[in-house]
């Protein structure tokens, strides 16, 4: 069985070392005819990962890992397969589609095994193998492609959160969060990262978070503002917690949440009025080495 096995894998080895160029051609033409084609992945950039599979599944074959190794062992191999479902990942395309068009490439090779086969049995061999190969192949396709999306996700999901928590500055040494939404751990966790770095750039006094738009206020809800206000504190800054409507307010009150340490107002325009008398209030700056 190992002859047969090591015998089919030269087959292959021979048909991809003379029919290369054959076989990507073909692999191009199959993917742009079919359901493939609307991956927005252009003709010369699919020639490109076709040179590039093909070249590696070559030296995957020339060496010593076995059939079932050769797409994931192999660095350069299990390279090109990720950068094409990557690829293909980034531009939307359905992990169908992508494992479709790596499906592709078996019947592009099969077709050129068929052509350097005369005997019965050694194309059978060689198929079963080619066959083998390119299962492996697709699936590790779909996995790169699940990966790559789900990175893709947590990016996009993470500028959405950024984009929805905008740190403004209204006033010399005074920023406002606008928070518009569930207050949750990951968006606390970046309102909380944007305010310090605006805190530190602007060299802000007096941080406002405005929660108008907070539809509730529950424990974790004022916790995580806990958490938020007390980095605050830390960076050597005042805060002001605005929005408190009367129906948060009582809230509050029956879920015998303490705020008492943070000084609240129930309007934005309130709050404004006084971050602007912290400042004013504060011991102003002096330069490193100046008198006082």
């Amino acid at each position: 069985m190992r002859t047969t096995e090591a015998a089919a894998r030269e087959r292959i080895a021979v048909v991809l070392r003379t029919e290369a160029d054959d076989i990507a051609d073909r692999w191009v033409q199959l993917q742009l005819a079919r359901a493939a084609s609307g991956d927005g992945v252009g003709e010369s950039a699919l020639r490109e990962e076709a040179d590039a599979l093909l070249g590696a599944l070559l030296a995957g074959l020339e060496g010593d890992l076995p059939v079932e190794r050769v797409f994931t062992g192999h660095q350069a191999l299990r390279q090109a397969v990720s950068d094409l479902s990557l690829r293909r990942a980034r531009n939307g395309v359905s992990p169908t589609v992508t494992a479709l068009a790596v499906m592709a490439l078996k019947e592009a090779l099969l077709e050129a095994v068929q052509r350097h086969s005369v005997d019965g049995d050694e194309l059978f061999a060689a198929s079963l193998l080619a066959n083998r190969l390119l299962d492996t192949a697709g699936a590790l396709s779909f996995e790169t492609y699940v990966d790559g999306r789900e990175e893709i996700i947590r990016r996009q999901s993470r500028q959405l959160l950024e984009v929805s928590t905008p740190v403004v500055r209204l006033w010399r040494q005074v920023l406002a969060v606008p928070l518009i939404g569930t207050l949750d751990t990951a968006r606390t966790q970046v309102v909380m990262e944007n305010l310090l770095e605006a805190i530190q750039e602007h060299e802000a006094l007096v941080a406002i978070i405005d929660i108008t738009g907070v539809p509730t206020v529950d424990t974790a809800v004022a916790q995580h503002l806990m958490q938020t206000v007390n980095a605050v504190r830390l960076m050597g800054s005042d805060c002001v917690i605005s929005g408190i409507r009367p129906p948060i307010a009582q809230t509050i009150a029956q879920l015998g949440i303490d705020l008492s340490t943070i000084l609240t107002r129930a309007t934005l325009a309130d709050a404004l009025a006084a971050a602007i008398q912290l400042t004013d209030a504060a011991p102003a700056m002096t330069a490193p080495g100046a008198e006082r």
